[in-house]
């Protein structure tokens, strides 16, 4: 009997510790929302809050009469997110497989250098210069796919833990005694047995495309970088727009009726959009991601 209230009360302790943090992830996201939504007097005159007295569409009418752009960078981003998601897996699981076979040669040490790239780069002028003058990717789409994206070391090295520790010895004897080659162990065990690990860092990847605007920053100017730019530089760009126009230099009346323009509620409208496809998709790989990064990380 005092084990069984003792064991409510913890349990009733946790309940509430994990509902604190579920609020504490989701109310921002909710705030940003609410105040995309809020006529802009009331929030520079109240701030921000979760009941506004005032609400107000102006910040999405906005971004709606940018529509064409803003199609045009969803597609954009959406075929290097999901391009580069699969070359960027495909890659780490062919690297992760050799450097989880035991009897790999110099598989330490090869480890060992896939590591060494995780604390050590060549920094991002010579970065720069490599990519532009000797790969030759400013202003086309492989600015956005390759640096710095395409292949993580900190994906190798967990996809190999998980290959190692969650795929049984016995899979590959049996395989080798029946006559398999290593593509074929490859593709027919080790690829449908580490889908939680593969679609865990496919989330990953898939979560640093999407958010990436440093690239197109980078390596995208002119007219013909622009029509290259994914939903984030899009929007960064907007916000830069939006600022200079209010900020009151343009002259005229046009510069009198742009001052006006709601800045705040804007970026806010901005953020929930950029946000919004990953809050639709997560759900649906949630149940990969728990399993997956918990035997990559752990075991070994």
């Amino acid at each position: 009997m005092f084990h069984s209230k003792k064991n409510k009360r913890y349990q009733f302790i946790i309940n509430l510790l994990l509902i604190i943090v579920t609020l504490s992830i989701i109310l921002p996201f909710l705030l940003v929302f609410i105040s995309s939504i809020t006529d802009e007097n009331t929030l520079i005159r109240e701030g921000y809050s979760f009941f506004p007295k005032q609400l107000s569409l102006y910040a999405y009418q906005y971004i709606i009469q940018q529509g064409d752009k803003i199609l045009r960078a969803y597609g954009i981003t959406i075929i290097v997110t999901l391009l580069g998601t699969v070359v960027n897996i495909s890659m780490s699981a062919l690297m992760a497989y050799p450097l989880s076979v035991k009897t790999l040669p110099h598989r330490r040490a090869i480890t060992f250098f896939v590591f060494f790239t995780m604390l050590f780069n060549g920094g991002l002028v010579p970065s720069y210069l490599m990519y532009v003058n000797y790969f030759q990717i400013k202003n086309t789409i492989f600015a956005l796919l390759v640096p710095n994206l395409l292949l993580s070391a900190n994906n190798i090295l967990l996809i190999r833990t998980y290959f190692t520790g969650s795929i049984p010895d016995a899979l590959y004897e049996a395989a080798k005694i029946d006559g398999a080659t290593h593509f074929q162990i490859f593709g027919k065990i080790v690829i449908p047995l580490g889908k939680p690990i593969l679609v865990t860092m496919g989330l990953f990847s898939g979560l640093a495309y999407w958010n990436d605007w440093t690239n197109g920053l980078y390596y995208l100017s002119g007219n013909s970088g622009q029509k290259l730019y994914g939903i984030q530089n899009l929007l960064n760009q907007m916000i830069t727009d939006i600022q200079y126009l209010a900020s009151g230099k343009v002259a005229g009346n046009i510069g009198a009726e742009v001052a006006k323009m709601p800045t705040i509620s804007i970026r806010m409208a901005i953020a929930f959009i950029a946000m919004l496809p990953l809050f639709l998709i997560y759900p649906f790989l949630q149940k990969y991601f728990s399993e997956g990064i918990t035997l990559g990380a752990v075991k070994g």
